[in-house]
This record gives structure tokens, C-alpha cells and sequence, in this order.
């Protein structure tokens, strides 16, 4: 039985060359509606991205034709559920680049961050070791490593960033990286300023002096298509909202190995394999670590979003939103006063462009354009560490997608200038 809401059918062309936005967008409910009495212009998919049919229509099915428990009965309808629930698994593993046994579900990236922070930090870090970050990481890839540092008495030390907003790896040479490093978290790309990190290099070094490395990597999966096998890391994260799935759906990609030798991050039912009033016995990877009723319908559209994104052609979504981003920087730099953060080389950044307006405070900027119909983020981004390196509270953030038109820039930069003239 099937059943599909709206009328698009929720699949592209998937013809082969220049990606026309107009191939796409008709797939996009939301891109239908106006904001304020304009077209809606969405610029914030580095915060989360939007929906196709395909993926609502994914979960719509799940939820009105297979809704059942996972891994818990034996009837029909839940064998049938659990079949959906780990081909999503095995679609997203093979898409990520990772083991099925490696491929672990969150409800975020962040989440999965936090479960190897606390299944392996903490009972891994000693005092005296250091967890090596970045100073661009955002606060998923910080925070939860401060926590277990406090609880371990490790010590957390972060590459600093250039001026040139890249990464400052002759600091690793300059005893940063040492033999108490422990772990190195990095993000694969970095969510204010766009730049490109070269994980393998970091990978290889971290690797030679004896630590581990997590890679962020959920603005990396959406927009570049990086693979955790390619990447070089031990453990990757990365979210389904940002890569045209559903909110409550996170993975952890990692090498098993390390999953078997880690105790579980939460505790309850699924993550069992026995259970005594004195003790327990822990299932195998990756269930070991999804405590829990899972996010089955999640799972689905997660799995549905990655079908969309093939079928589109990642590498027609790097192009264009490689032309957009290069449309966006020409346009951003004839407005006087307007400072882009990030490297202004094509191929050592993202579509991400985070800017100040001069004087003009980011939020003022961002209602401005709100009024105008046009969507961007405004605020530190979770990454106050990196703002404070440039002297910042905030910034103003217009990111791209596949949906994204050269039109939509245009709009940016018109309103732009009228919040210019507006605060004079």
C-alpha cells in the first residue's frame, strides 16, 4: 500500500550537466509561499535545510501504512517496520561511506558527538591528556568535550584560526600535538566561515601521535558529499535536517573496532542483550548505543533525502552551489561597508557566507531582510569562540543549497543595500 501527499512527485530529473534550480524547486512546498507579501527567499540552510516531497512523503507512508515497534515482535507489521528501519541504516551507511556495524543513529549530530565524548572520553582521558579542537569548531564540537575534560581532569587546547581563516596547522608542529594529545575533534566545514578543513592532513598527523579523531561533519555530508572512509577520521557526525531531511535524526559513523571496545553512551531497552536485577549484558554494535525506542520514520526520511540527493547528482549540487557562492561574494563585494568572513577561494570554502554590515547590528540586519521576504541567520551561530578570534558578537549568515537561485542573491543584495541606507 502507498500513500503520497501533494502533487509533485517528489523526484528529479536528475539529468546530467548544469543543475537548473528549476529542476528542483516545484519539489519544495515551502519555496511556494510567500513571507511578508513576497516570495519567500530561504538562505539559512546551514541551519536546516527544507523538505522535498519525496522525504514527507516517505514518513507519511511509514507513519499511515507500517507504523509498528522495531526489533520487539514477531508479527507481520513490526518484521515490516524493523526491514525499513535497518534498510535506512544500510542506505545511509552506504551513503556515508561507513560499516552498517559502525553506523549508529542519534537523534543530532550533536548527540553523536556527545556519545563518543562520554562512551569513549570518559572512561578513555586521564588527567594530563588533551582533547585537541579548533577554534572555529561550533559549540556541539566544544562543549560536550569541556564537560568530559572537567569530569576527567584532561585538558582541552584548540588550533587557532589565520587571518586568512584557515586553519593554522604549523601550530600542530609547535608542540600543540603531542604525545598527551588524546583525541582531535575537527569540523570537516565550518559553519561561519565556510573554509574547507583538511581533515586527512589533521587525520594523519593525529593518527602518527597516537590519538583519535571525530570529524563534525554535518555542514561537510550536505554540501560536499565527503565520505567517512575518505575522511580518514575514526568517528564522523553528522545530521539529517541540514541535508534535506527531518528534524530527530543524527548519525555516528565510526570504525567498529572502536564501537566494540566502547560501553554504551545511555542505558534502558534495545541496548541489552540480557538483564539481571543485579546486572546487565550489552547488545552488539551499532543497537548498543540506541537506547530506546528508536526514530523509525526519521530513519525513512532520512533514507528518502539521501534517494533525492543521489538522484539529483551530488556533484551538480557541489557545482552549483559553488556558481551561487561565487555570485553571492561578487554581488556582497560592491556594498560599501560589507566585510565577508572566510576565504574568498572558491575551492577552500562552502556555500556559507557569514558578513558584517559595517556599524549595523546583525539582528537589524536580518529583520530588514525578514521584511523583505528574505531568510538568513543572525548571532554568533554556536560558535562564540571564533567571533571573539575576529573581534565579533555576531554576524549576519547567508547559506546556499540546490534550490537556491542567482535571482534569490540578487534580492539579498538589494535589501542589503537598503539596510545600509536605512542606518545610515
Amino acid at each position: 500500500m502507498t500513500t503520497t501527499i501533494g502533487s509533485a512527485s517528489g523526484v528529479p530529473a536528475g539529468a546530467a550537466g548544469v543543475l537548473d534550480p528549476a529542476e528542483v524547486r516545484g519539489d519544495f512546498p515551502i519555496l511556494r509561499r510567500e513571507m511578508n507579501g513576497r516570495p519567500l527567499v530561504y538562505l539559512d540552510s546551514a541551519n536546516t535545510s527544507q523538505k522535498p516531497e519525496r522525504v514527507l512523503q516517505a514518513m507519511y507512508e511509514y507513519y499511515a501504512c507500517h507504523t509498528a515497534n522495531v526489533h520487539r515482535a514477531v508479527y507481520a507489521l513490526s518484521e515490516e517496520s524493523t526491514r525499513m528501519f535497518e534498510d535506512s541504516r544500510d542506505t545511509i551507511a552506504r551513503y556515508a561511506g561507513a560499516d552498517r556495524r559502525g553506523t549508529v543513529f542519534a537523534k543530532n549530530a550533536t548527540e553523536a558527538i556527545n556519545l563518543v565524548a562520554y562512551a569513549w572520553g570518559l572512561r578513555n582521558l586521564r588527567e594530563g591528556d588533551e582533547i585537541l579542537i579548533t577554534e572555529m569548531e561550533h559549540h556541539a564540537n566544544l562543549v560536550s568535550w569541556q564537560v568530559v575534560a572537567g569530569l576527567t581532569g584532561a585538558k582541552v587546547r584548540a588550533i587557532p584560526v589565520g587571518d586568512d581563516f584557515r586553519l593554522d596547522l604549523d601550530a600542530l608542529d609547535h608542540g600543540l600535538l603531542n604525545e598527551r594529545t588524546r583525541m582531535v575533534a575537527v569540523s570537516a566545514m565550518s559553519n561561519v566561515l565556510g573554509t574547507i578543513n583538511p581533515v586527512k592532513a589533521v587525520a594523519d598527523r593525529a593518527h602518527a601521535a597516537g590519538a583519535l579523531v571525530l570529524a563534525d561533519a554535518s555542514q561537510a555530508v550536505p554540501h560536499l558529499g565527503v565520505r567517512f572512509d575518505d575522511l580518514g577520521a575514526d568517528f564522523m557526525a553528522f545530521t539529517g535536517h541540514k541535508m534535506l531531511g527531518p528534524f530527530g535524526i543524527g548519525v555516528l559513523a565510526a570504525r567498529p573496532e572502536l564501537l566494540d571496545s566502547m560501553k554504551p553512551f545511555l542505558a534502558g531497552g534495545e541496548m541489552i542483550r540480557d538483564v539481571t536485577l543485579e546486572s546487565s549484558t550489552f547488545n552488539d554494535i551499532p543497537w548498543r548505543f540506541e537506547a530506546g525506542t528508536p526514530n523509525v520514520a526519521e530513519a525513512v526520511g532520512l533514507a528518502a533525502a539521501i534517494g533525492y540527493i543521489e538522484a539529483v547528482g551530488m556533484d551538480r549540487i557541489r557545482a552549483h552551489e559553488g556558481m551561487l557562492t561565487a555570485h553571492l561574494l561578487q554581488r556582497l563585494s560592491e556594498i560599501d561597508g560589507l566585510r565577508v568572513l572566510g576565504p574568498t577561494e572558491l575551492e577552500q570554502r562552502g556555500g556559507v557566507v557569514s558578513f558584517t554590515l559595517g556599524e549595523v547590528h546583525p539582528h537589524d540586519v536580518a529583520q530588514v531582510l525578514d521584511a523583505e521576504g528574505i531568510a538568513v541567520r543572525a548571532g554568533d551561530h554556536c560558535a562564540k569562540p571564533l567571533h571573539r578570534r575576529f573581534g565579533l558578537g555576531a554576524s549576519t549568515r547567508a547559506s546556499v543549497y540546490l534550490y537556491n537561485t542567482t535571482d534569490e542573491l540578487d534580492a539579498l543584495a538589494t535589501a542589503l543595500d537598503k539596510a545600509k541606507r536605512m542606518f545610515g
